[in-house]
């Protein structure tokens, strides 16, 4: 079984007996024969490859969100206020709280995100955006 066939499968469908065609950008279909190349891959192995990864980026993205939204407003705005560089003390000062109180926040939101870190929560929100964080007045 195909790379391909094993996709379709795990999407719950098949393939027809009669591929069914779809339209690149000229660009795009462009770049996968190239990549296609240089693997010495056929490009529907490289097609599949890469719908497979942008579902799995979609599930860890979805993943994510789920856990933000278990957080408190205070655990996710000590998470964003860490994710931009501020330290606890400077955290604390920010927000008005003292520095343990932010340490019980970042526990609970290390848990809830089954970190160790908070360097591995930066990691992991590296591509979010918490820029509304930074200019807040709290």
């Amino acid at each position: 079984m195909s790379f391909i066939d094993r996709l379709l499968h795990l999407l719950g469908t098949h393939r027809d007996a009669v591929p069914k065609r779809y339209e690149l950008d000229e660009r795009l279909n462009i770049v996968l024969e190239d990549l296609a190349q240089q693997e010495q891959r056929p490009m529907e192995d490289i097609h599949a490859d890469l719908i497979l990864s942008a579902l799995s980026h979609r599930h860890t993205s979805r993943v994510l969100w789920n856990q933000w939204r278990s957080l408190s407003p205070r655990e996710q705005d000590v998470a964003a206020l860490t994710c931009l560089g501020y330290t606890n003390p400077q955290i604390a000062a920010r927000l008005h709280i003292s520095v343990e109180t932010v340490k019980t926040h970042m526990r609970n939101t290390l848990v809830k995100f089954q970190l160790h870190s908070k360097a591995e929560l930066r990691m992991i929100l590296s591509d979010w955006d918490f820029s509304e964080w930074e200019h807040a007045q709290r």
